[in-house]
This record gives C-alpha cells, structure tokens and sequence, in this order.
C-alpha cells in the first residue's frame, strides 16, 4: 500500500482493492481495501518480534551492558491467545463494516434517521436487543500482555485508508480503520468521550472536540455526534482499554453504561472490543454481562501462564538474550525457579530476567543463577509479592483481595468450551510457533554448535600430531611441557584442583550444552 501525507500531517495509505474468497465481503470498498486475511503462520510471523543480538556484546563494558539488557523488553513472542485475538478482531472489523457499504442505500437512510429521527438519545431506556454479535471482551489480568498484544495486531492495518475511485466511479473518503481509547483516570463516560473527539481531530485534522468543549454538550447530545462522526469517518472498529477505570458513580450507573455501549453497536454497527483486567468486571456486571452472551466470536479471558509447552515457549525466546560475561545455559531448574517467582506472568518475566542480569553484573558474579533470580525477586518486586504468594499458594481467599488479578468472579459455564478449544489451539499452535518461529535463534544455535565442532578439531588435530611424536620417542611426556590447550594439560590441572575430567573440559570450553540437547544433561563422574 502506498503511503501518503493526508493535509493535517497524518500518515494514511492509498486504497488497493482486492477481490476477496469470501461473498459476503465482495463489493464492499470498505472491506476490499484492507490487507488481506492472514493464515495463523503468517500471524505468527507478523507479530513476532526478536531485536537483533550478538554474543560479542557480552564482552563490552559492564556499564554498557546494564543499557542493553533494556532490549530484553522488545521481545514479542506470539503466543496462541495472540493468534485468537488476532481472529477476532480481524472478524470484527469486516463484519462491522458488512452493513455499512458505502454504496447500499441503507448507509444513507442511517445517516438520516440518526440525524432528524432524534436529537439525542436517552441512554436510561434499554434495547430489548442488547449487542448485536460485533465485538467482543477480553479480560486478562495485569502483566499478561492485553496491551502489547492489542498495539502489534491492531498495526498490521494501516489507521487511515484514503478512498478516491471505486471500479470506475468517483468515491472520495477518509476511511478510519480502528482507534484505540483508554478509559480517562476520572472514570466518566464524558471524559471517554471527549478522548474519543480529541483522538478522530487529530486523526483527520477536524475541530469536534473544540465544538463540544465550546457548547458544553451533554453526554446525550454528544453521543448523537459521535454517531455522525463514526460514520463520516467509517470507522471500522473501537477499541477501549483499562475498562475497570470507568466508575458507575461517575457515569450514572451500570444501566447508563450499558446502554452508551449497546448504542455505538446497535445504532452504528460499530464492533467495540473491550479491554480491562478481572477489576472490570465489577463495572461490566449484570445486564451488561448477560448482553455480551450474544457476541458471535465470544469473549475472551486470560489467565497467567501453566507450565508447559506454552511457558517454554515463552521462556526459551527471552532466555536467548544474555549480557552476562558468562553465558547461562537454560536448564529446567532456571525454568521451575523463574516461573514460581512470576507465577507465569509474562511482564514479570522479562522483568525479573532482566533485573537478575543486571544483578549479576553489577555484583561481579556475571551468572544468572537460581540465588540471584530469588534474591532479586524478593528485595526488587515488594510490592507484588502478596499477590504473587497468593497465587502460589492458590489461596482463594487472598487472590480475592486483589482485583487485578481475581478470576474467581467470571462465570466459567459459558466460557468452559472455549477454553477447551484454547487448549487445542495451544498445541496445534505450539507446533505451527516451533517449525517457524525462532528462525533468528535458530539460526544462532547451529552457528554455534558448526563453530564448537570447529574449535575442537582444531584442538584435537595438534593433540594427536604430540601422541605421534611421544610414540616415536618425543619428550612430550612430561605434563609441564604439554601446550595449555592441550586436553591433557586441562585435565591434569583439574586433578589438581580435585575437579573430574568433566568439569574440567567443560570449564575449559571443550564440553559445551545446548538448549533442548540431550547432552545438556550432565553427567556425574
């Protein structure tokens, strides 16, 4: 798609329209003008993201090395709930814009009726139709990567799509494909939607939220024109993050809010995706909740990681990234240890990964070892230890006193199929991540295992050259006189420092493990 300057100084992309496998999508600009759908490889090769690395970095001055470890943070691993959300949010943008084709003349009669039909819009009266199937929830408790997952799906569309011609006739339009709001800290709906004008304004240069600061409108009447708006601007889907920060004080009650919601769905065919942690819950409770049952794509709830294939996964792909002068093979000790501190939750991982690196160089040790990553967990992450012991310890009661990360409350009977068929999609997932994901790391890990072979005939061939020469009455007998490379001077000197002929090699680099490798399992001499 080619890349354009829209006058307010926006980046937009020129429509390309494709024709699309699927009828129901054909003959719509709005849908035939975005990228194509994905299958779940090319998903997983989309979001992923791995910053480049290089073991020589490790060599480098320790303070340098504390800054690099922030790289460790850029790390995307795409995993299965990834993939889901992607789905469903790919859906719900082409089937939010199937009943708002530009050229159907129902898209005109909507914009009519909104207009002169009312002038505004009582949100104490309930649709006896609740949502439509358009959008969804997603529900995960704090550091499992909402967020983060939402910005790199959400990215591979482009946000501005500029229409001028389609199939020969003349249409010119601004087509906003999603935007993303996050629930202001004041949690009322005025101030939500006064982000949502402030945001379209500096999408495509207008002065709305000027007009409804100046006229001091109601939430009523503002909704009538974020109704216009919507339309006019096409926007395909709305996204509202950190929902738990809405307060039914602020906004008039649960009731009021459901009702702001079902009317962007009803009335507009605007899919809303809403995004909070189990906190939310308490605000999106009641009708609201029962309302949601008729999403077609289904809600979505996140837990923390279980042991795994997933949390291998997960933990291979950010182990990878070391700055530590000496380099810490991952074993499964490491791993056990690494999740009972974070309790499977992917920020905390990074960050107690990091953290621990940097303790390492900074105390002089240069390993990351079990000791450090419990130390560090304890005196650096005080203030989510009690949730953290909550979890290990399943402690209902406890996990209860904080929202952020309560599940407890979420009636699983709707969502027990769905997380069953997560299940599935973990593994078949698992095995689509393992066949393409890493191919940087990879790629690494066999440079590495061709440069050791390399290294060790290089080291054996002057070794048997000396067997030679000591059969044919050479006076390289003497150990004193052996090359310090020499596997035998190695080894001797080990005796000498009651160490086995194992640890000797292996301290020596003529032994190394690999991740995965079965020869990672030392032996015990």
């Amino acid at each position: 798609m080619k890349e354009v300057i829209i006058p307010n100084g926006s980046v937009a992309v020129e429509a390309e329209y494709k024709d699309q496998i699927i009828p129901d999508y054909r003959g719509n600009p709005f849908i035939e003008a975005l990228p194509n759908i994905l299958s779940p490889q090319d998903v997983i090769e989309r979001l992923a993201f791995y910053p480049e690395y290089n073991k020589s970095e490790r060599e480098v001055e320790s303070h340098y090395r504390i800054y690099m470890i922030d790289r460790l943070f850029q790390v995307f691993q795409p995993l299965p709930m990834n993939l889901e959300l992607e789905s469903k949010i790919s859906r719900a943008i082409r089937q939010g814009y199937i009943s708002r084709n530009p050229f159907d003349k129902k898209l005109g009669a909507g914009f009519y009726n909104e207009y002169y039909g009312r002038q505004a819009i009582n949100l104490t009266n309930i649709d006896e139709d609740y949502l439509s199937p358009l959008g969804f929830s997603l529900i995960g408790i704090s550091g499992i990567g909402k967020t983060a997952a939402l910005n790199r799906i959400l990215n591979l569309y482009p946000q501005i799509i500029i229409h001028s011609e389609y199939r020969n006739i003349p249409f010119s339009n601004y087509q906003v494909v999603w935007m993303r709001l996050e629930c202001p800290f004041d949690g009322s709906i005025k101030g939500l939607m006064y982000q949502f004008f402030s945001e379209i304004d500096r999408l495509l240069g207008t002065n709305h939220y000027e007009k409804v600061v100046r006229t001091r409108a109601t939430v009523d009447a503002m909704i009538v024109v974020m109704n216009q708006v919507v339309r006019n601007s096409s926007l395909g889907l709305l996204v509202i993050d950190e929902i738990q920060h809405l307060s039914m004080a602020k906004s008039g009650g649960s009731e009021k809010m459901l009702n702001f919601f079902v009317n962007l769905v009803n009335h507009i065919s605007l899919p809303i995706v809403l995004v909070g942690t189990p906190k939310s819950l308490k605000v999106l409770q009641g009708d609201f909740r029962q309302a949601r049952r008729g999403s077609s794509s289904g809600d979505m709830v996140c837990d923390r990681l279980q042991k795994g294939e997933v949390w291998d996964l997960l933990i291979n792909s950010v182990w990878y990234y070391q700055w530590t002068r000496k380099e810490t093979p991952l074993t499964k000790e490491l791993s056990n240890i690494l999740y009972e501190e974070t309790q499977g939750i992917p920020d905390l991982v990074k960050k107690v990964y990091a953290t621990s690196q940097a303790e390492a160089i900074n105390s002089g040790k240069e390993e990351v070892t079990p000791k450090i990553i419990r130390k560090v967990a304890k005196e650096k992450f005080k203030l989510v230890r009690p949730m953290l012991n909550a979890l290990k310890t399943n402690n209902l009661r406890e996990i209860a006193k904080f929202d952020d990360i309560n599940l407890m409350d979420i009636d699983f009977k709707d969502t027990l199929t769905r997380t069953k068929e997560s299940i599935k999609l973990d593994l078949k997932a698992k095995e689509m991540i393992n066949k393409g994901k890493k191919q940087q790391q990879d790629n690494v890990n066999e440079d590495r295992k061709k440069a050791v072979r390399t290294n060790i005939r290089s080291k054996v061939k002057p070794l048997q050259d000396d067997k030679v020469v000591n059969e044919s009455g050479g006076s390289k007998d003497n150990k004193d006189e052996f090359n310090k490379e020499d596997i035998r001077f190695v080894v001797e000197q080990g005796k000498g420092n009651n160490k086995s002929t194992y640890e000797s090699l292996k301290e020596s680099g003529y032994i190394i493990s690999f991740d995965n490798d079965i020869f990672s399992k030392e032996v015990v001499s």
